[in-house]
């Protein structure tokens, strides 16, 4: 997430109330998460295992729970709860806000869409031309979507991140001040959910189709002219690569990559990265012809229990 104009560190800390190591006049363009930062952004980090990879990041200034060294060319923001201190800057930059009418005023809608009863259009929402909403469609504020783009009813686009804290008293939620986007010639089916990124976007690609009922975790990416059937679950922080295929029911983890024209048959659990060009299948996921051979073997073991049970 980019500000809209550069803030020093100074004026960042008096926000949060925090101590700083570095020069007042340090310059903070962003913030983001450890994936996605860029040379200019805040990344907060509040457990010691990640501080080494928060320290050495494309992030230029560390919202961190710990006074330590600081890196040459970074600052530090100190404060006793990094995650809530986050979630401060997030409210203080990105604001929720309220919408009066189903189709804000701030929206810019192409020439040649159309929008069908009962849809909801936030706050500077961008749509472009000769789109297709049907009726009740929820599309949040922020999101940015192409031309030529199709939502069949009930889909969601820029619900929040499903990103949470385990506090003593329950869990305490990230806020997501990020976005959707959606390129051109996409089709979306209906009943689906895409959410926003927490600070970044999450992408559905060029020529991109996505079937009813499936879900798009925060921060996903996914790229031109993909399959997506039905029921499929893809969890935050993946990259889809191009021309890849996903069948019906498929899950996903979070932050793996699912390489160039993969085929990921369905009711697969995409537990780890797999390489593109090839056909996936099974819990945990493995080559679609070797998983096949696996479970005809499975297949063959009361024909050799009973084998040996005669000699």
């Amino acid at each position: 997430m980019k500000f809209n104009t550069t803030h020093t560190l100074k004026e960042i800390a008096t926000i949060i109330n925090s101590e700083f190591v570095g020069d007042e006049n340090f310059l903070i363009s962003g913030m983001n998460e450890i994936h996605v930062v860029e040379s200019g952004d805040i990344v907060f980090v509040d457990h010691p295992k990640y501080y080494d990879k928060a320290l050495n990041s494309a992030a230029t200034t560390i919202l961190i729970n710990k006074k330590v060294d600081c890196p040459e060319g970074k600052a530090l923001l100190i404060s006793d709860d990094p995650f809530r201190d986050f979630n401060t800057l997030t409210k203080h930059f990105k604001p929720f806000q309220f919408a009066a009418v189903a189709i804000s005023a701030s929206a810019t809608i192409g020439a040649g869409t159309i929008i069908q009863p009962n849809c909801f259009i936030g706050n500077q929402v961008e749509i472009g031309k000769n789109c297709l909403i049907h009726p009740n469609v929820t599309i949040y504020d922020h999101t940015i979507i192409g031309d030529n783009v199709i939502i069949h009813a009930g889909t969601i686009l820029g619900a929040d991140a499903f990103y949470y804290k385990k506090r003593p008293d329950g869990f305490d939620q990230l806020i997501s001040g990020g976005r959707v986007v959606i390129k051109d010639n996409v089709g979306i089916g209906a009943l689906c959910t895409i959410d926003k990124g927490v600070t970044g976007d999450t992408t559905i690609g060029e020529g991109t189709k996505i079937d009813n009922q499936v879900h798009v975790g925060h921060d996903t990416v996914i790229g031109k002219k993909c399959l997506i059937a039905s029921q499929t679950g893809i969890a935050g922080c993946v990259i889809i690569e191009d021309e890849v295929t996903i069948w019906g029911q498929v899950g996903t983890a979070s932050g793996i990559t699912i390489g160039k024209k993969a085929v990921i048959m369905g009711q697969t659990g995409v537990t780890k990265s797999v390489e593109g060009g090839k056909s996936y299948f099974g819990t945990p996921i493995e080559e679609s012809r070797e998983k096949l051979k696996q479970l005809a073997n499975i297949k063959k073991i009361p024909e050799i229990l009973n084998q040996i049970k005669e000699l």
